[in-house]
């Protein structure tokens, strides 16, 4: 057997395996849970909509401002401080 027919042999065989993969992942069954979500989201109930999520919707909202705020505060800190010129010695 040639070097030919043995790399004939490893593709087909990768070929092989790739399909097998493919296909297994193909019959595992996902719940479609979009209607679930459709229907929280588009609930009248004033909250909103980047809140709807529960609790963890909550918590990262709070970070994202707090963030957000210290962010503004240390900017405005930074350009004051750039503005000033340096003392002479």
């Amino acid at each position: 057997m040639g070097p030919r027919a043995a790399m004939w042999r490893n593709l087909l065989g990768l070929r092989q395996i790739s399909q097998r993969t493919i296909s297994t992942a193909s019959r595992r069954q996902l719940i479609n849970r979009v209607p679930e979500k459709q229907k929280l989201f588009q609930e009248d109930n004033g909250i909103p909509v980047h809140l709807k999520g529960g609790v963890m919707d909550n918590v990262l909202y709070r970070i994202t401002m707090g963030l957000t705020v210290f962010g503004t505060v240390y900017v405005f800190y930074v350009l004051t401080v750039a503005s000033m010129p340096k003392k002479q010695k």
